[in-house]
Order: structure tokens, then C-alpha cells, then sequence
């Protein structure tokens, strides 16, 4: 895994962030709402340039951007009352410049589905073979020690022959980590030839094996030219339900199974480690990877928390059932805290997630250099 394939999963995760803010920013200036900032990233600012109405920045830490909005900027010449200030404007007006970065995202997701449909192609036929496909192995892990690398494929274990299915990756897991500290024989085709390697899983504290692998079903997709563009965008159509469908219901497990799901949370550092390892095995999947992060980020982004969009039409709906706006304390109030909190647990995933990171050590040190 290269700098460079972290690079570009840091740039995907920038212009997912930069398509969210673009929604907020079009959906104000479309309506004539003042927007007097635009900024992509936080932190230093590295460049900027002063428009007639509005000024663009782009800061040093790109993982992050916002809207500014005069309507609380002392130093603003505009009046209070002015009407396009986004305060003033009817709650409608004001839900759809707060909701229009979530739109963003869900429709820049499906974009990039049907953009991957028309450079890769149609799947249309599947073929699966035996085994499982090694992953790129840390050289600390059981498995290297053992001899095992990337590329190898694994086709039996204790003489048991892993099926040519997708539950071939669940047996071999399953497998191993039923046997911690138990010796096993791996059947192993490595460079064309087979190979009988043994090794002895570690045990991890909840007790279960683990030989420090990642790996994949061997199998083998054809693709074909899509015959027209309504094949693709029907084809996307269905991708980005299935892909919008199962990350709902991958939230919702978090809310009823808090327990069992909250060690899948990732933070930056789990995310631009899945994109970089896409981004090495081949560049068309950071497309993949661009529409799963982006529609994450919108639902992530509707949720009604503080500090987040979905939390400020929380607000909007509370103040058209009370007829009137909580006050602004009150609010400010909410928000901060929401923001510090948030600030907190990605801060908390940050050092967790590095101090944790196993995979590729060589990687890792090029890209802290």
C-alpha cells in the first residue's frame, strides 16, 4: 500500500466534504440568501480570494469545510433586518439551505455508481473459484512468519478444501478463529505453486484466533460495455438502494444492538485505511469507496444531533410547532456543546484507530515522514 493510494483517499474524502458544502452554497445563493464565507478544509488558511460577495478559502487540514453565513458577524454592514439574511428567510427557505448538503451528497453518490458503470462496465457473469485470496500481510503477523503474502491463494486447511462460494471467506474465518493456539496446515498456491505451510493463530483477548490476514473470495468478474445510458443509470438506480438501504439498517443496528456493533464505528484513520487499501488493488474502486463514504456522510449528516445539519432542522421543526424560535442562548447553548462532543469522539477515534493500526508498518512510517 503506497502514500499515494492514501493520498488519493484523502482527496476522495475532501471532495465528498467539498460536494456537501457546494450544496449548502448553491442552495443559499440560488435563493439570494447572503453567504459572505466558503471554506474547504479548517485550520491555517493556504489560499483564499475575496469575491464580490463571498469569500473562498482553502485550509491546510482538508478534512473538513464550512458555509459562513453574515447574520451573526458584528462586524457585517448588512442591517439585521435585512430579508436575505438566512435568519430572516421563512423556515422553509431556511430547511432547504440546511438540508442541501445531505441532497448533495445522496446525488453526487449515485453520479459517481453510474460513472463506474460506464468506465468498468457491466458485470455480467461471475465465475467463482477454490479458496480464498490473501490480502496485503503485516510482516509482524503469524501469517508472514509463516510464509504466507499477498496474491496467495489459500484452498484448504486441515485438509478440509475451502468451496469455490462467497461462504468460502466465512469458513476460513470461522476456522481460524476456533483454533487459537492450535497448530494448522494451510494448502497454499504460491506463484503458481502449491504449498503446505503451517502456523499457529494467536489468541486474541475474547479468545478467539487470529493469524493477522486479510482476505477475499477467489473469483473472477467479466465485464461488458453497457448497451445504453439508461442501462447504466437503472443499474446505478439499484446499486445506490442496496447501498442506501443497508447503511441505514447498518445505523439502525447501532441504535438496538449498541454493544455488539459500536467496535465497528471507524474514525478518519480506519477510513482512509479502507480507502487506501481500495485505491492500491485497483483506482476505479475509490469510486466505490467515494459513493459508500458519501452516502454515510449524508445520513451521518441528518441525523438529528447537534452540530450537525440534522440537528439545526430539529430546531426548525420545534420552532414551527411553537411558532417561534427557541432562544438563540439556548441554541448556541446546544450546538457548542453537540460540537465539542463531536470533536471529542473523533479525536478519541483518531488516537484509538493509530495507536491500533497493524496493517503495513512500512506505510505507515513513509506517510508520518
Amino acid at each position: 500500500m503506497s502514500v499515494l493510494a492514501a493520498i488519493e483517499a484523502i482527496s476522495v474524502l475532501a471532495i465528498l466534504i467539498l460536494v456537501h458544502e457546494l450544496g449548502h452554497f448553491i442552495a443559499a445563493r440560488s435563493q439570494g440568501i447572503y453567504v459572505d464565507r466558503f471554506s474547504l478544509g479548517f485550520g491555517p488558511v493556504l489560499w483564499k480570494y475575496q469575491g464580490s460577495q463571498t469569500e473562498y478559502a482553502i485550509r491546510a487540514f482538508p478534512l473538513g469545510g464550512f458555509v459562513g453565513f453574515p447574520d451573526d458577524d458584528p462586524d457585517s454592514p448588512i442591517p439585521p433586518d435585512e430579508p436575505n439574511l438566512l435568519r430572516n428567510r421563512p423556515i422553509l427557505d431556511r430547511a432547504i439551505v440546511i438540508s442541501a448538503g445531505v441532497v448533495a451528497n445522496l446525488i453526487f453518490a449515485y453520479l459517481v455508481l453510474a460513472l463506474q458503470l460506464g468506465i468498468v462496465g457491466v458485470p455480467e457473469n461471475l465465475t467463482y473459484q477454490p479458496g480464498v485470496i490473501i490480502k496485503p500481510v503485516s510482516e509482524q503477523s503469524v501469517a508472514y512468519q509463516a510464509g504466507l503474502r499477498e496474491g496467495d491463494i489459500i484452498l484448504a486447511v486441515n485438509g478440509q478444501d475451502l468451496p469455490a462460494n462467497n461462504d468460502a471467506t466465512n469458513f476460513f474465518k470461522t476456522f481460524i478463529q476456533n483454533h487459537p493456539n492450535q497448530q494448522i496446515e494451510l494448502k497454499v498456491t504460491h506463484q503458481q505453486q502449491q504449498e503446505l505451510i503451517k502456523l499457529t493463530p494467536k489468541s486474541e483477548a475474547n479468545g478467539k484466533g487470529v493469524i493477522g490476514i486479510e482476505f477475499a473470495v477467489n473469483r473472477q468478474v467479466i465485464y461488458r460495455r453497457p448497451h445504453n445510458f439508461i442501462e447504466i443509470f437503472t443499474i446505478a438506480a439499484n446499486r445506490f438502494e442496496q447501498l442506501f438501504v443497508n447503511t441505514l439498517a447498518g445505523f439502525g443496528q447501532l441504535i438496538t444492538n449498541f454493544q455488539q456493533t459500536v467496535g465497528q464505528v471507524s474514525g478518519p484513520v480506519n477510513i482512509v485505511k479502507i480507502g487506501a487499501k481500495l485505491a492500491a488493488d485497483n483506482v476505479t474502486n475509490l469510486l466505490s469507496y467515494a459513493a459508500i463514504i458519501s452516502i454515510n456522510l449524508a445520513i451521518i449528516n441528518i441525523l438529528p444531533l447537534p452540530a450537525l445539519d440534522g440537528g439545526q432542522l430539529a430546531f426548525l421543526l420545534i420552532e414551527g410547532l411553537l411558532g417561534k424560535p427557541l432562544p438563540n442562548r439556548l441554541q448556541e447553548g446546544v450546538m457548542q456543546t453537540g460540537l465539542v462532543l463531536l470533536l471529542g469522539l473523533g479525536i478519541f477515534l483518531i488516537v484509538k484507530e493509530t495507536t491500533q493500526l497493524t496493517f503495513q508498518l512500512d506505510w505507515v512510517q513513509k506517510l508520518l515522514q
